[in-house]
């Protein structure tokens, strides 16, 4: 079930054709938002990336229609997209947010939910404490934590992308990770995390500015979280092209053997496997013509089972969906 966030500002429109989303017109609606400023030096031109993004976007629309069923095709035309995926959107949320922070102490909008938050940072501790002690099957239990040493979580360097306020961090924090770094595009949102991190004692987190699509950090970390990051990429009227620039800058940052854990409420679980696939098979025919014997980027590994469900047109979903995928 997709479900989008409840904004009353939000402009819904149908998803341009992809001729129109490789357009010159197109790519400058928003080319301020995506506009960074690091300190690392980036090591792919970032043309080149939105370039790669198209060609291989144009290859999987010209692909044989009986790739696809015919409600798949027809759900894919009524994408949507909306102010959530321009930064400006989020620098002005944040400006607000930080101005709240000041005058009133408020840490801000926790995206999805405290309850989502501490479900990701227990579930997550699990997964990655399952793979030191080699306890780890396709299907561990919910918060299964057998055996947890805080020594076992100290080597996993910690990534999340899109962090906003920095609060997923700290939870991650509490459940023993030291090594933990957050990153966004937006400024006001890494002047806000910095802030609450050092108002709760959460010295050790670091923050930088750093858009995902187009990141300077030239480091691949253990574990990569994103919470809510994809669904905003995917909200931009560019969002097919931004969402397989997201998957090449992943695949490229996630260590091998590393975790990626994302929760959207966009995207269900086996929506995000699907693209996952859909990502190994392009990689995989890249591949093939440069006579390249590389596995493909991630496999699924398991997503969270205890988020509340409902029924609906004799479906049953979450409004959030958490999955873990494992970097080969």
């Amino acid at each position: 079930m997709r479900l989008l966030p409840e904004d009353s500002d939000v402009a819904l429109a149908r998803t341009p054709a992809a001729t129109d989303l490789i357009s010159d017109d197109d790519r400058s609606v928003a080319a301020d938002s995506w506009s960074i400023k690091s300190e690392y030096g980036s090591t792919l031109d970032d043309e080149q990336r939105h370039a790669d993004a198209t060609e291989a976007l144009a290859a999987v629309n010209n692909r044989a229609a009986s790739d696809y069923s015919s409600d798949k095709e027809e759900q894919d035309a009524e994408g949507v997209s909306s102010m959530l995926g321009f930064q400006s959107y989020w620098d002005s949320a944040y400006a607000d947010e930080l101005a709240n922070y000041r005058e009133h102490g408020h840490a801000g909008e926790v995206w999805f939910g405290a309850d989502v938050m501490e479900i990701v940072a227990s579930w997550t501790r699990g997964l990655c404490t399952g793979i030191c002690q080699n306890h780890l099957s396709n299907h561990v239990g919910d918060g299964e934590q057998v055996g947890v040493h805080e020594k076992d979580l100290a080597d996993w360097s910690v990534l999340d992308i899109g962090t906003g306020n920095g609060l997923l961090l700290q939870e991650v924090a509490k459940q023993g990770f030291s090594d933990l770094t957050g990153t966004d595009y937006s400024e006001g949102a890494i002047d806000l995390a910095r802030r609450l991190a050092d108002r709760d004692s959460f010295t050790n987190i670091k923050f930088l500015v750093d858009d995902i699509l187009e990141t300077k950090l030239d480091t691949t970390f253990r574990l990569v979280l994103d919470k809510g990051t994809l669904d905003a990429i995917g909200l931009h009227p560019d969002g097919p092209i931004k969402r397989i620039m997201y998957w090449d800058a992943v695949s490229r940052i996630v260590a091998p053997g590393g975790l990626l854990v994302i929760t959207s409420c966009n995207n269900t679980k086996d929506e995000l496997v699907e693209e996952v696939e859909t990502l190994n098979q392009r990689k995989n025919a890249v591949g093939n013509q440069e006579a390249s014997s590389d596995p493909p980027p991630f496999r699924y590994l398991d997503h969270v089972r205890t988020y509340p469900t409902f029924t609906f047109g004799g479906s049953v979903g979450s409004r959030v969906a958490t999955v873990a995928f494992m970097r080969n």
